[in-house]
C-alpha cells in the first residue's frame, strides 16, 4: 500500500518560495491500476518524481507496505520495488539494449529470447534492437518503449510511469496498452500512470485528479468520469482535452 500523508514540495524562485504540491493525502491500495490526470501545470509530474524520490519533499509523509520511504534515496526506494518511466527517458551511448535489460533484472545475463520477450511486448521488433546502442540513433518513441521494457524486465511492486504514451505511435500504443492490461491482470503490482489518454484512463480502477498541486477528486474510474463530464459541462470537455493534448503529444 502507498500513502502520501500532507505531502508537499515547494522550490525558491529570486527568494520567494513556489509551493507546487500542496498537502496531498492519497491512499493507494495494492495491486491497483491507478490514472492520475487533470490540467498540465497542475502538479502531476512533481508529485510522481517526489514519490520516487527525484523531488525531496518539503512536507509530509511517504509510506510503501508501511515503511517510511519520505527520506529514502532512489535507490534506497528502487531495492524496495519501486520503478519509475520518465516522459523523457536517458540515452547511454555505448550500452546495449541487452545489457540495459540485464542490468533491469537485476544484473542477470538474460538470454536473447528473454530480451526479444521484453522488447516484443512493447511493439518493437526486438531481432532490430536487441544489439543496438542507447544512444542518439534511437527516436524518442524507441527510447520510451526500451525504457518501458526495462520497467517490465525489473520485478517491481509499485510501477510508476508518466505519459507513457509520448511519442510513440498508434500501432504501439495498441501493443503497450494491452501490456498494461495483462501486467494488471496478474494483480502483482500496484500501477501508477500519468496520462490524458482515454484508452490508459480505460485501464484505471481509480482516477486520481490533480490540479493546483491538489488532489481535487478521487474515485473510481466510472464515478468519476462522470464528475468529470459534469464539471466540464459548457466548454472544452475532458475528452476534447484527451484529444487536443494526443494531438499536440
Amino acid at each position: 500500500m502507498l500513502e502520501l500523508k500532507g505531502l508537499s514540495y515547494q522550490v525558491e524562485d529570486g527568494g520567494a518560495a513556489t509551493e507546487i504540491l500542496k498537502g496531498i493525502d492519497l491512499t493507494v491500495s495494492d495491486n491497483k491500476f491507478i490514472v492520475i490526470t487533470g490540467p498540465n501545470g497542475g502538479g502531476k509530474t512533481t508529485l510522481a518524481k517526489t514519490i520516487m524520490g527525484i523531488n525531496q519533499p518539503t512536507g509530509g509523509q511517504i509510506l510503501w507496505n508501511g515503511t517510511d520511504i519520505t527520506n529514502l534515496t532512489i535507490t534506497e526506494r528502487a531495492k524496495l520495488g519501486i520503478s519509475y518511466g520518465f516522459q523523457q527517458p536517458p540515452r547511454f551511448k555505448g550500452m546495449r539494449i541487452r545489457d540495459m535489460l540485464g542490468l533491469a533484472a537485476g544484473n542477470r545475463n538474460l538470454t536473447r529470447d528473454e530480451c526479444c520477450s521484453y522488447l516484443n511486448r512493447v511493439g518493437l521488433c526486438a531481432a532490430d534492437y536487441v544489439d543496438r546502442e542507447l544512444d542518439a540513433s534511437l527516436s524518442g518513441g524507441e527510447v520510451k518503449r526500451i525504457e518501458i521494457a526495462s520497467i517490465l524486465a525489473r520485478p517491481s511492486g509499485l510501477l510508476i510511469l508518466d505519459e507513457p504514451e509520448a511519442g510513440i505511435d498508434l500501432w504501439s500504443f495498441a501493443k503497450l496498452t494491452e501490456t498494461f492490461r495483462i501486467l494488471h491482470a496478474k494483480r502483482e503490482s500496484t500501477i501508477i500512470v500519468i496520462s490524458h489518454q482515454e484508452r490508459i484512463i480505460d485501464l484505471a480502477d481509480e482516477i486520481v485528479m490533480v490540479s493546483g498541486g491538489k488532489v481535487v477528486r478521487h474515485g473510481p474510474k466510472e464515478e468519476l468520469m462522470a464528475h468529470i463530464l459534469a464539471d466540464t459541462a459548457g466548454s472544452c470537455n475532458f475528452l476534447q482535452a484527451v484529444t487536443c493534448h494526443t494531438k499536440e503529444g
